[in-house]
């Protein structure tokens, strides 16, 4: 409720050393033109003004914390028409010190019920919170070379889920790949998301199942087709150059929806 207000608030700055030590922290939000910097910053400073942070099992919520999600976070969002807006189902944002169990309970076709434990080092909930493990957030500094980063895997579910799924396919703009419909928008994203996902299930499998060679994304991206968009958003995000060798149409798919052509 009232969270219009906080809009109407200008964004206090973030003080100059604070914002060097976390670019020196992880690289790839440094690697980048001067605008493109300041945009980042600017973001990340509106974002810490929205965005409430709760620390689970007494772990404190430092200016460090904060501020190193806030920057992963929002890194998604340069390009974007409508800034923060993407992120704005939810407000709270949980930090645990290390990763986190979850009981689940699923029911199968069969209408049996299936209960187990998952090891998290995230989660964004559809208009709900997201939780990150801080262990896992301070690794986003030196896993770049796997392309693996939690804080932006957990923020593509939420750019993802914004039209009520998390199905690898975010709304996308109008007339987007020149489509002039939402529907046939959707059937081009398919058409470069569908195949890649294929073949990256694929190779998981048989790495997994006859000893093949592992695939340089996550495997959990073969889990299902949002898993292998939040997994593919984090390589594409901190490794550009191994993603654009290794998915070259996804490349440029997601150049088309995260850097549009302000044409």
């Amino acid at each position: 409720m009232f969270r219009w207000l906080r809009r109407l608030r200008a964004a206090p700055p973030i003080p100059d050393v604070a914002w060097r030590a976390t670019l020196a922290r992880y690289p790839f939000l440094a690697d980048r033109p001067a605008a493109e910097a300041a945009r980042l910053r600017q973001l990340a400073a509106e974002f810490l003004r929205d965005k409430r942070f709760h620390g689970a099992h007494g772990f404190a919520i430092t200016d460090e914390v904060a501020l190193a999600i806030a920057a992963q976070a929002v890194l998604p969002l340069l390009h974007l028409k409508g800034g923060l807006a993407w992120y704005g189902d939810f407000v709270g944002i949980v930090v645990h010190p290390a990763e986190a169990v979850a009981h689940r309970h699923v029911t199968d076709e069969a209408g049996v019920v299936h209960e187990y434990d998952e090891v998290l080092a995230g989660e964004a909930m559809d208009r709900g919170p997201v939780m990150l493990s801080w262990q896992d957030v301070l690794a986003g500094g030196i896993t770049t070379e796997r392309g693996y980063n939690v804080v932006i895997h957990e923020f593509a579910h939420k750019i993802d889920l914004r039209d009520g799924g998390a199905d690898g396919c975010p709304p996308l703009p109008p007339g987007f790949a020149g489509t002039r419909s939402a529907l046939a928008a959707r059937a081009a994203w398919m058409r470069v998301l569908q195949p890649a996902y294929d073949d990256f299930r694929e190779l998981t499998i048989r790495a997994e199942r006859f000893g093949g060679e592992p695939p340089w994304l996550d495997v959990y991206g073969a889990e299902s087709m949002g898993e292998f968009f939040a997994v593919a958003c984090e390589a594409y995000f901190v490794n550009r150059p191994r993603f654009a060798a290794e998915f070259p149409a996804l490349l440029a798919l997601f150049d088309a929806f995260f850097k549009p052509d302000p044409a």
